[in-house]
């Protein structure tokens, strides 16, 4: 699944975007946010051991993430800033996952990564190499709509009712609305424009004291009523022929993941979440602009949600035969915001020219790999392995780090009792992965863990075996670039069509090190032919796994490998340097600022700090961290990062 990963551990933040949480909750659990992008040389390859001397004191950006979890808050400025480090040394670092050389000989520099959500803004790339833009609020009409007119209808005391329980801001359990100069015509209209205007609420006829009255009522809240649509039953009533089955649209969202806005909309328009489709999942902490694409829902029904919901806006709609599918995209573009940077002019040249010009190493980013002490790709190998207990005792034992107090509890209670049952019961939320492999073993009982895994999704259980590769292809292609450098050799692997062949000794030099891919372990991939495929059987032995035998007993677990290019080089790469006073100002405008007339800021031609904005765009898989990691010249883990947020802040 292509994912757009965006993080951050700055702790400077200002709150005015990030009041989500109270300050005693965030005080007392620290909530990491983990959530994936997964979007000629310089011959100077370094290895990060620590931060060169003039940078210890600064801060960095953070990773992304590719599954989806709470982020983390500040906390008080009162509060001990030191406990968040301690929390996080148990942490993972770059070299940890094999994330250790750079392409580039400039000195890197530090700076701010998403000191502010709205300094991180995401657009998709459309397999047509369109960008994704919201710049159309207007709604396509036909025949079949519900006119203007028919919400007039509704008196402002009515709408002011109907917006309150839509929203439950009230406890009412429905609204009535009494039908003067009923007939059938006027009451299918009132129908029409509840449910029109104010998703999630159904509407039923009662007779009371001689009257006409509609209801109005949340259908969620009456069984009996309460149908949820799905794919094959989407809607109950006919959809016209000539118009498109799919209604397609652009969503705007700020700090929502993609599945949060997703899960949101179905509710409010009471229909399962199957029903929408997309190209690629984008992240929580950011902006991100994208094209979903929703089963028989009328775009004038959509529209109608920018009313009521916050943080996210849908627009550019369009009817269309087709739903979208996941990976059908181009990549994504970025704009990022690098705040407070220490660079020199200088440095930021050479920095984005070599950005521009030669590119990064594609690393599989540091969410890839989870926040905790017990790292995702450990529970892959041990799936690998079949070593079940070893499955079940790694993602449900207690480890130091930072997580929510609900899970800590639930570790030690399993810690204490191995009961699946009373370690459930700490869990408010069961949704997780803990609260699945609990019921799971609740359900199957603990001589059969493999049947009880097999409850956590399917994508979620094969995130762990992912992780396995990553991990092998990160260390793998860290020793490629130690033992050649940055030029293509003959062994190395490259792709014509969708096969791997190796360079031949008489063809090297018609190859370029932009050119050099390297596998994923799996049983469908062939490894290169010089030290590094000696290497790869060197780390699956050290694991306890044959490189000739990578089927597993369940097929789910069966690993095909891929393959995966070494270096990424950017397009569209572009670079401003601008000075600000005030933390607080956004240093761009968005596609809503544009859309409601918000001009930018007057920035000051000589302010207290400078910014670095930048943008480019990258292939899906591919990870913008690891880009702004190539500029930076820094280890973009939660560990390391937060050590020196910490120092900052005294």
């Amino acid at each position: 699944m292509e994912t757009v990963e965006t993080n951050s551990v700055s702790l400077k933040r200002p709150r005015s975007e990030d009041d989500v949480a109270n300050a005693d909750e965030i005080k007392r659990q620290k909530i990491l946010e983990k959530s994936e992008t997964e979007n000629d040389s310089g011959q100077n390859i370094e290895t990060v051991t620590q931060p060169p001397e003039d940078m210890k004191n600064e801060i960095i950006p953070n990773e992304e993430s590719e599954e989806q979890e709470e982020e983390l808050e500040d906390s008080d400025e009162d509060g001990d800033p030191e406990s968040f480090a301690d929390m996080m040394k148990h942490g993972l670092t770059e070299s940890d996952v094999g994330i250790t050389k750079f392409v580039s000989s400039h000195k890197g520099f530090s700076g701010i990564l998403k000191e502010r959500y709205s300094d991180f803004v995401v657009h998709e790339i459309g397999k047509d190499g369109r960008v994704s833009h919201l710049d159309d609020f207007s709604v396509p009409v036909d025949d079949e709509d519900p006119s203007e007119e028919t919400f007039a209808v509704l008196s402002d005391e009515d709408k002011q009712r109907l917006e309150e329980l839509q929203l439950f801001k009230n406890k009412e359990t429905s609204v009535a609305i009494e039908v003067v100069e009923d007939t059938k015509e006027k009451r299918t209209v009132i129908h029409q424009a509840v449910k029109s205007l104010f998703p999630g609420l159904e509407t039923k006829t009662e007779d009371r004291d001689g009257k006409k009255y509609i209801i109005a009522y949340h259908a969620a809240g009456k069984k009996a009523l309460a149908k949820v649509r799905t794919a094959t039953d989407p809607r109950k009533h006919s959809w016209p022929k000539s118009r498109g089955s799919y209604c397609h649209f652009v969503l705007y969202k700020e700090n929502k993941d993609t599945m949060d806005a997703i899960n949101v909309l179905s509710k409010f328009l009471r229909v399962k979440p199957n029903i929408f489709s997309y190209m690629g999942t984008k992240d929580k902490r950011a902006i991100t602009v994208q094209e979903i694409a929703v089963l028989r829902i009328t775009a004038q029904r959509l529209a109608h949600l920018n009313k009521c919901l916050m943080n996210f806006k849908l627009g550019n709609f369009s009817y269309k035969n087709h739903p979208l599918k996941l990976g059908e995209l181009q990549g994504n573009h970025f704009t990022v915001v690098l705040r407070n940077i220490t660079g020199t002019d200088d440095q930021i040249e050479q920095a984005m020219h070599s950005l521009r010009e030669i590119g990064f190493i594609n690393y599989y980013g540091m969410q890839r790999f989870g926040t905790t002490a017990v790292p995702t790709y450990q529970i892959g190998r041990a799936i690998l392995q079949n070593n079940w207990n070893e499955v079940m005792d790694l993602i449900l034992k207690p480890r130091p780090g930072a997580e929510k107090g609900y899970l800590v509890k639930c570790r030690e209670e399993w810690a204490k009792t191995k009961d699946p049952a009373a370690a459930l019961k700490k869990l408010p939320v069961k949704r997780c992965v803990e609260g699945q492999l609990l019921r799971g073993l609740l359900k199957y009982g603990m001589k059969n863990i493999i049947s009880a895994f097999g409850i956590i999704p399917r994508n979620n259980r094969l995130m762990y075996i992912h992780s396995y590769q990553s991990y092998v292809w990160n260390n793998m292609v860290s020793k490629r670039i130690e033992e050649y450098g940055l030029r293509a050799v003959p062994g190395d692997l490259i792709l014509k069509g969708a096969t791997a062949v190796h360079i031949e000794e008489g063809d090297v030099d018609n190859y370029t090190i932009h050119d050099v891919v390297m596998p994923l372990p799996g049983f469908d991939v062939i490894y290169p032919k010089h030290k590094i495929g000696e290497a790869y059987r060197e780390m699956l032995i050290a694991d306890n796994l044959d490189i000739n035998n990578m089927r597993h007993k369940i097929r789910d677990y069966s690993l095909s490998g891929a393959y995966r290019k070494i270096i990424i080089r950017p397009q569209n790469v572009n670079w401003d340097v601008v000075a600000y006073d005030d933390p607080k100002i956004p240093l761009f405008t968005t596609d809503l600022d544009k859309l409601e007339g918000k001009p930018l800021p007057v920035l000051p031609t000589d302010g207290k700090f400078r910014a670095l904005k930048m943008e480019f765009s990258l292939p899906p898989s591919t990870y913008a961290t690891m880009a702004i990691r190539e500029v930076l010249k820094m280890d973009t883990s939660i560990k390391n990062q937060t050590q020196l947020n910490t120092t900052w802040l005294r």
